[in-house]
């Protein structure tokens, strides 16, 4: 027997699918340094491929793997420790967030890739590490993505000598290969072995929708219940059912309460680790395992025969506007659903029941969105910030930040202090990075702890890091049942022994009971989502400007003036954002804490037909006081007046007939013959409206002295000169006839229409041709009345309606109106009275 575990392994291995593909692996790593290994979930790359890779490097020379989740990456080294007959923390071990298990003989590592992240912010060299092996890179979660551009960069500048390994479960493998490297990376690409699975298609019943706008509907997740049901009626085997979250575990594992002779189990990462591998081990009896997407691709759940897949998945989505980060429900990907199948095909032939019809198979997405896409980005910065370029330029990021949301992070993030205005990261922002946490929270750690002691600081801290539930959304009441302890309270209590040792013990400066304490952190952590309750109601304005309600199921903490909201979220359509947890402040709090929002400013507006001037003193969008002004600034006055005509209208002026008329004419103009004649539309009237009204404009206070303005006196102002000396000849407000009168052009409401000369056909007798105005550019739009000044005819084309039309139209009207002149040449006579 060979004395090396791992080579003992890799002498007498599984029968996994992978085998074929590990000397293909072994080359390109000698060769290139990189490889990126494309393997369907069940071909046992991440139980083979690490071993494969640390048996070529000496004995000690660490391999570290990562896992993007806690729970998968204990269950892989579990899984490798088994296989050579050791516990974890021998040649196998495991580091994630709160546990640790290595041993001086440890060669194999999985880490989560955030642990990961650590250690490479912490020194980039990795001293000891000669491989690192990415597991689920096609997940493109934020920590892999850049996990995998630092990988890059390190060898490209301080590690040429690190090992590289890429691991996907899809297509992404050949773009990755295209990013880690500018020569050609070898691609091993593993077939996929599954055993047959076979599809059923068990769409919910008419009107009953998989989400609506509150999230995943109790009907849908009866229709779940029931799709379970029967499969366990119609095929063999343990169950593994699919749902977006841990509210859906829960609402299924209760609607299957009492199947007999099978164990229903919970699987997802916000259960205690013994919890989790009950779900991960062979039972006794049949089971039904009902998981989150943890079980997709990276953790295989022994005995599923059966996969029961609701169709959907939790992503992440933030509210660029608003600021509010959160999870969404989604249609699952087609990749996904896929991966999700294949669970049943792993161990022998299975099935897979899909709660939706084969018609919305066609319609899902691919692929998964790539979180860089649509999540919030604001620790995703800080790790570039730290690694030296806020922007990540120079990187080989898989896809880059989108703008809008990279920009709304770099604000954040100078806003935390984390950053400076140039982007590089301060003192400040190298603490929050050693503080595994959102970087809002890991300010509210820092500050925090000397606000109200560190201990404190890290209970409130943990219990939003590990998103305890909120009775009725009091974040007061979390805190206590979780330091009652229990089960639950198992992994917050860990957490909050981390985070407590990593900043100093010292007195806190302020003497806050709990309630207090615990807003206290909380606007630390979200200042902009400190808020005041709305005079007269129950909802509530947050500094950030964004309104929110408790729900009517939750009135405890609906009638505080203050509150620091922890977790909102604004649905499609709705007005305010929804409250899920938050704790009391008082307005001594909310100003320490959201200090930057803070400001005072002469505030100058048109309401209801007058000007009102305050000075204001504001915390973000809160109004915290106002005091009136009684001699306003008068560009502040003008600037209000203006706005006010931009959302009334430019109605409010006084429009005498001369200024209407007037801005027709320029109108036409302008449309017609174009520069130096300029535009009096609405639009550019308003944006020009200091100029063109001028002075007066700052001194109007009410209705009343704008009904006094001098609009047809501003409009000429608008006149470019010397052209305006031929405003009469190029569009006249009348034009003479040949019986020796005048009548006044019609140039319509906009002025972009053909003007208009409304005449009696006896009037135009003598023309030959019709008149023309704007330089004989436009012809006048005739029309001809009747004696009686009824319409006889319309034409832009005289000379032809002499020719023709004029022949009938004659015919009719000369009987009816005798006395007036019908000559049958109208060209060469005038009109008799």
């Amino acid at each position: 027997m060979h004395p090396d575990p791992v080579q003992r392994l890799l002498a007498s291995p599984p029968d996994l699918p992978v085998l074929g593909g590990l000397p293909a692996l072994t080359a390109a790593l000698r060769d290139h340094g990189v490889a990126v290994v494309q393997a369907p979930p069940g071909t046992g790359k991440t139980t083979l491929v690490p071993p494969a890779v640390a048996a070529m490097l000496p004995a000690d020379g660490m391999v570290v793997v990562t896992q993007p989740r806690r729970i998968a990456a204990r269950a892989a080294a579990r899984r490798l420790a088994g296989l050579l007959g050791e516990r974890v923390g021998e040649t196998v071990g495991h580091t994630v967030r709160g546990d640790r298990a290595v041993g001086p003989g440890t060669r194999i590592e999985f880490v989560t890739t955030g642990v990961l992240l650590r250690r490479l912010q912490r020194d980039p060299e990795l001293p000891g590490v000669a491989a690192v092996v990415l597991d689920e890179v096609h997940e493109r979660q934020l920590d892999a993505d850049l996990a995998l551009a630092f990988l890059v960069d390190v060898r490209a500048t301080v590690r040429d000598d690190l090992l590289l390994v890429a691991m996907s479960a899809t297509v992404e493998a050949e773009r990755t290969a295209a990013t880690i490297a500018e020569g050609p990376v070898p691609v091993i690409d593993v077939p996929g072995a599954l055993h047959p699975v076979v599809e059923h298609w068990t769409p919910p019943p008419p009107g009953v929708l998989p989400t609506d706008e509150r999230g995943v509907p109790p009907r849908f997740l009866d229709h779940v219940a029931a799709t379970v049901r029967h499969a366990l009626s119609v095929d063999a085997g343990d169950v593994l059912v699919f749902v977006p979250g841990v509210a859906e575990v829960d609402g299924v594992m209760r609607r299957l309460s009492g199947l007999a002779d099978v164990d229903v189990l919970p699987l997802h990462g916000r259960l205690a680790a013994r919890e989790q591998d009950l779900a991960l081990a062979h039972g006794r009896r049949r089971r039904v395992v009902v998981s989150t997407a943890v079980a997709e691709s990276s953790l295989t759940v022994p005995g599923v025969r059966v996969v029961v897949d609701a169709g959907l998945s939790r992503e992440p989505r933030t509210d660029q506007a608003r600021g509010l980060p959160a999870l969404v429900t989604v249609r699952v990907s087609r990749s996904a659903a896929e991966q999700r199948a294949g669970r049943a095909g792993r161990e022998a032939a299975g099935a897979v029941h899909r709660c939706w019809s084969r018609a919305d198979h066609g319609h899902l997405a691919p692929h998964p969105v790539p979180e860089v896409a649509v999540a919030d980005l604001t620790g995703f910065c800080l790790e570039l910030a730290a690694w030296g370029d806020v922007d990540g330029g120079g990187l080989a990021l898989l896809d880059r930040p989108p703008p809008a949301a990279a920009e709304t992070a770099r604000h954040t993030l100078v806003q935390l202090g984390a950053i400076d205005e140039t982007g590089a990261i301060t003192n400040r922002g190298r603490a929050m990075t050693r503080v595994p946490a959102d970087p809002r929270l890991a300010r509210a750690l820092l500050d925090g702890a000397e606000a109200v002691g560190a201990r404190r600081a890290a209970e409130v801290i943990a219990l939003l890091a590990e998103d305890v539930r909120a009775p009725g959304g009091d974040l007061v009441a979390a805190l206590r049942a979780m330091r009652r302890g229990g089960p639950a309270a198992r992994s917050w209590s860990t957490t909050v022994d981390r985070l407590e040792s990593l900043v100093p013990v010292r007195p806190p400066r302020t003497g806050l009971t709990d309630d207090l304490a615990v807003g206290a952190v909380v606007a630390l952590a979200h200042p902009g989502r400190i808020a005041r309750r709305r005079p007269g109601g129950g909802s509530y304005l947050m500094v950030s400007g964004t309104g929110a309600s408790f729900r009517a199921a939750d009135p405890a903490l609906g009638g505080l003036p203050w509150i620091a909201i922890a977790d909102a979220e604004r649905r499609p359509g709705a007005r305010d954002a929804t409250i899920r947890s938050a704790a009391p402040v008082d307005e001594d709090i909310a100003l320490d804490a959201a200090s930057s929002s803070w400001h005072e400013a002469d505030e100058v507006t048109w309401t209801a037909g007058r000007i009102v001037a305050r000075r204001v003193t504001r915390l973000g969008a809160i109004e915290l006081s106002a005091v009136p002004l009684s001699d306003p600034a008068p560009e502040a006055v003008a600037a209000a007046v203006a706005q006010g005509l931009s959302r009334d209208g430019l109605a409010l002026l006084p429009w005498s007939e001369a200024a209407v008329a007037l801005r027709r004419r320029m109108a036409f103009l302008h449309h017609a013959l174009g520069d130096p004649w300029p535009d009096v539309g609405d639009d550019a009237l308003l944006a020009g409206i200091d100029v063109w009204i001028g002075p007066d404009l700052a001194r109007v206070r009410s209705s009343r002295d704008l009904a006094r303005l001098d609009v047809l006196g501003a409009l000429r102002r608008l006149l470019p000169w010397p052209a305006a000396g031929r405003l009469d000849e190029l569009a006249p407000e009348r034009v003479a006839v040949p019986t020796g009168g005048s009548v006044r052009v019609d140039y319509g409401a906009t002025g972009t229409e053909q003007p208009v000369l409304a005449l009696r056909l006896q009037d135009a007798f003598g023309w030959t041709v019709t008149p023309r105005i704007a330089d004989s550019r436009v012809p006048l739009l005739l029309h001809l009345l009747t004696p009686a000044r009824r319409p006889a005819a319309v034409t832009a084309d005289l000379a032809s309606f002499w020719a023709g039309p004029y022949r009938q139209v004659r015919a009719e009207l000369r009987g009816r109106y005798p006395k007036h002149a019908w000559p049958e040449d109208p060209t060469s006579s005038s009109a008799r009275t």
